[in-house]
């Protein structure tokens, strides 16, 4: 099959690897039709994921047909349409019980720290992810679900990472009404947080990045004010000014370990690795979140320590939440919301580029180039 085959940092290209066998009676192996490129998956093409090895397949978002099942696996047939969340877990263990599945305790060797993740090195398990022609996925039972009739296959995509994760981020915001919400990052993820920041209720939804093709979308598809922190000296005491002085209610950080803003952070976590990635937004969120109020995370960070100001955050009495998302516990109330029309995720997809180009689709996500937000990556299989 083909596959994109990671090669060093800034080094990707696409190469055949054997088609992934049947290892466990519980597996499934899936013929991946689209897929697509994550903000996080910059982070592994920029060399800043411990332990991502020479020869791995990158791809967490991925949809497609089932093309084998284990001896074990009785909820799917070759031949079902399935969506596959990026969470790779067991549904039996004590955090699965309860609906922490990007918490599993029995997928990952370093479980302690993090669940598994598929295309996400070995930190995050050493599974191959869907960058390819054909995946296997583990605990086929749990994870898949089919893609409803009604549903087009770009959404259900989305649905594997994307979407859900923005939903998370606002909803780890524990929005009241009317509460004035700030989202830090106009990637998808931020997008998504901001969309469904109104839908939870928020009075006021304002994003903030520096890329003004991103804030263009940000007004007219998450209709929140924007604001470009490139054009002022300081963006938190803008931010406090657009907040009678008080600060947002909620501060959702949808940027993560790769955030621009400030030269030293941004030196110190992406060239020298030095910490786990630089929290310039999220410093900016604990400084721009009025006191008592919320912090989300929903950016990722890699697994080392990061010079996080939490002495502010203590003395602000803020509360802090963050985590890799759930997936499969958010797509009841997702799907209805697509099935109603109050989203429609592929609104964000700008680029659709053939797996044989996929090195090409990294470079430009990587650079921003062409006003790229989302890209998806169709298979030759498709």
């Amino acid at each position: 099959m083909r596959a994109m085959v990671y090669r060093g940092p800034y080094k990707i290209r696409v190469e055949e690897k054997d088609i992934p066998k049947i290892e466990h009676p519980n597996d499934a192996i899936i013929r991946v039709t689209t897929g697509a490129i994550c903000g996080s998956d910059l982070h592994l093409y920029h060399g800043m994921m411990p332990d991502t090895r020479v020869g791995t397949t990158f791809g967490h978002e991925f949809a497609g047909v089932v093309h084998q099942v284990g001896s074990s696996v009785q909820n799917l047939i070759p031949g079902d349409r399935v969506m596959v969340p990026f969470n790779v877990y067991c549904g039996s263990c004590w955090f699965c019980a309860r609906g922490l599945y990007s918490n599993c305790h029995n997928v990952n060797p370093n479980a302690t720290a993090v669940g598994g993740i598929y295309g996400y090195s070995h930190t995050c398990g050493g599974y191959d992810g869907g960058q390819a022609e054909f995946v296997r996925v583990p605990f086929a039972d749990v994870g898949p679900s089919r893609i409803p009739d009604w549903m087009d296959e770009e959404d259900a995509v989305l649905l594997t990472d994307a979407l859900p994760t923005g939903y998370f981020g606002a909803q780890l915001g524990d929005i009241v009404e009317g509460d004035t919400v700030v989202v830090f990052g106009a990637g998808p993820v931020g997008l998504f947080a901001a969309k469904s920041a109104w839908l939870m209720g928020a009075g006021r939804v304002i994003v903030v990045d520096h890329l003004d093709y991103r804030l263009e979308k940000a007004r007219s598809f998450a209709h929140a004010e924007t604001f470009n922190f490139a054009e002022y000296d300081d963006i938190v005491v803008h931010l406090k000014k657009q907040t009678d002085y008080l600060g947002a209610d909620v501060v959702i950080d949808a940027v993560g370990a790769e955030a621009d803003g400030n030269f030293l952070q941004h030196v110190t976590a992406t060239k020298f690795k030095l910490q786990g990635g630089s929290p310039v937004a999220l410093n900016w969120a604990i400084d721009s979140v009025r006191k008592g109020g919320t912090v989300s995370v929903v950016g990722a960070y890699g697994p080392i320590f990061s010079a996080v100001k939490f002495g502010d955050a203590l003395n602000k009495g803020l509360t802090l939440r963050m985590n890799q998302c759930p997936v499969k516990r958010q797509w009841p109330r997702l799907f209805e919301h697509i099935r109603n029309g109050y989203l429609k995720p592929n609104e964000l997809v700008t680029h659709r580029i053939p797996l044989e180009h996929i090195a090409e689709g990294y470079h430009m996500f990587s650079a921003k180039l062409d006003n790229i937000i989302k890209p998806l990556i169709i298979s030759a299989t498709a």
